[in-house]
């Protein structure tokens, strides 16, 4: 589960980025799914919300104990709607191989971590 001050725009950057579909979409929170993974993205109330900014660029979150993985067709194409939705997939220069997957970190528009993979060709 992730939590925001921007439900809607958050859960379409990793509809479109992480090739994820929405399950459900409630007043308070989007389920999205992909194979047997779902993502809960939850609205934070506004009486918690107060004094929460995001910038653009947003504050990078990277001293976190999670970091989503998601399964995509392409990292390059991702990349792309990532930059066009307020989020990055870092350039190929940081791209590594693991197994026989092709990995790359990004962030999304609210500075939370992610990884994508795609599997090799051949």
């Amino acid at each position: 589960m992730l939590f925001t001050i921007h439900l809607r725009e958050l859960a379409g950057f990793y509809e479109r980025v992480a090739g994820m579909r929405v399950l459900r979409t409630e007043n308070d929170h989007v389920v999205l799914e992909s194979g047997s993974f779902r993502l809960i993205v939850h609205q934070i109330p506004d009486r918690h919300a107060n004094g929460i900014v995001i910038t653009a660029p947003p504050v990078v979150r990277d001293r976190t104990a999670i970091k989503l993985s998601f399964c995509v067709d392409s990292i390059s194409s991702s990349r792309q709607t990532a930059a066009e939705l307020g989020g990055l997939v870092y350039g190929p220069e940081r791209e590594w191989r693991y197994e026989s997957t092709t990995v790359c970190d990004g962030y999304d528009p609210d500075g939370n971590v992610f990884q994508l993979f795609q599997a090799e060709e051949g």
